[in-house]
């Protein structure tokens, strides 16, 4: 390792996961983004029409799916740029788009099994909706662990408040993802929960009381995301009526700093920004600058004397 990159590692103030998967394997490792052409059912008719009033057509992904690309031109293509660009040398396979979860489980383990080809490839994560999630998913993923592979389950709760969950018609409840979290640990998987800062109606401490939950459940990593407004929406509606206004990038700065001091150090940080598509956002312009928002996160974690863990009477690791 070069001396600036340790010198990184020991002064990060956050448990990242490039930092987690190089304790883990001493490499580098990248993960492959995958639309497989799922979808929600609270889009389907099966809890609800429309979808998150913040989702578009593509799920927040890529959009490769309705642009003919199969799973297995995804992954070798993904395979050949992340090797030539970013020197990786290992890859966890993402499904990311929709509900990943939401289909027959002879269906899940054909698409699952059909990305499993290079070995290369140390790892599996499954993005999906607490609500679709059951034992029989579980066990079909947890069969993945036996063959040697890191396995994760990215559960999309965004809000611990029941009032935001309707209101931004995301069609299940709370109760529905800690039943989740609860059988995704009882099979042995790690679980990601994402959480997004910014939804209507949603104040300062309504947004921490999200994370001071999330810091009492067994979950292992989390990823935070600002909420943007993309077109064709039914957030671009409001937001062109002025009734919803985005967050500030200082809000969204000292919100994550001071998340990141309420949760545990041993929950892997897999995201402090979201990636909006240029093309189809309509705002805030400043969540396109992710280097600007990830400097001024880490700036604002050193000017406070804040780390990860810190509000809980954790002390900063400082190395890792």
């Amino acid at each position: 390792m070069q001396a600036g990159a340790k010198r990184l590692e020991e002064l990060k103030r956050f448990h990242s996961l490039s930092l987690y998967f190089r304790k883990r394997y001493g490499l580098r490792v990248h993960k492959i983004s995958l639309d497989a052409g799922f979808t929600c059912p609270n889009r389907d008719g099966q809890r609800g029409r429309g979808g998150c009033i913040y989702c578009d057509e593509f799920g927040s992904g890529s959009g490769a799916y309705f642009r003919g690309q199969s799973l297995k031109d995804q992954v070798l293509q993904s395979l050949e740029q992340l090797s030539r660009r970013f020197k990786a040398q290992r890859f966890m396979v993402y499904f990311q788009s929709f509900s990943n979860t939401y289909g027959p489980i002879k269906k899940l383990k054909g698409l699952y099994d059909s990305v499993l080809l290079d070995d290369r490839i140390i790892g599996l994560s499954v993005g999906t909706r607490p609500d679709c999630v059951d034992e029989a998913v579980v066990d079909l993923l947890a069969s993945y662990r036996q063959r040697g592979l890191e396995v994760w389950l990215e559960l999309g709760l965004q809000s611990i408040h029941e009032v935001t969950l309707r209101r931004i018609n995301r069609g299940h409840g709370v109760a529905e993802f800690y039943r989740a979290l609860d059988l995704a640990k009882k099979a042995g998987l790690l679980v990601c929960v994402h959480v997004i800062f910014g939804l209507p109606g949603e104040d300062y401490q309504m947004m921490l009381e999200t994370i001071e939950a999330l810091s009492q459940a067994p979950i292992d990593g989390l990823k935070f995301h600002a909420l943007y407004v993309l077109k064709k929406t039914p957030l671009e509606t409001l937001y062109r009526r002025g009734e919803y206004h985005p967050l500030s990038l200082g809000e969204y700065v000292d919100l994550v700093a001071e998340a990141l001091s309420l949760l545990p150090w041993s929950v892997v940080i897999q995201r402090l920004s979201s990636d909006p598509p240029r093309d189809r956002l309509v705002a805030p312009e400043w969540t396109l600058k992710k280097n600007l928002i990830l400097s001024a996160i880490e700036t604002t974690l050193v000017s406070r004397d804040l780390w990860q863990g810190k509000r809980r009477g954790e002390k900063w690791p400082r190395k890792i």
